[in-house]
């Protein structure tokens, strides 16, 4: 496989940073080994799926007790502005 080429997995979250059995997501050990692991790794956080990453992250910080009702609750919201603003918008006539 040359640097052009991609192995099929590149940047599917599911599959380069799975969710683990602990309930913390993960790296695979096949991942580790390939050359192309973390431009492969930072194409997948940039979708949608890499958002919601984001939002468990905030989710375990207050589980945690880390973060207060506020926080969590302005994270999550500064987190879905971008989506809400890509939405197509229905016009009222």
């Amino acid at each position: 496989m040359t640097r052009e080429e991609r192995p099929y997995c590149y940047g599917k979250l599911e599959c380069v940073f799975p969710m683990g059995e602990n309930g913390l997501r993960e790296t695979p050990e096949s991942c580790m080994v390939c050359y192309c692991k973390t431009e492969c790794l930072r194409t997948a956080m940039r979708g949608e799926a890499g958002d919601q990453v984001r939002e468990e992250k905030v989710d375990r910080a207050y589980a945690a007790g880390v973060m207060g009702f506020f926080e969590r609750w302005s994270r999550k919201k500064a987190l879905q502005r971008p989506r809400r603003a890509k939405a197509p918008t229905i016009k009222k006539s």
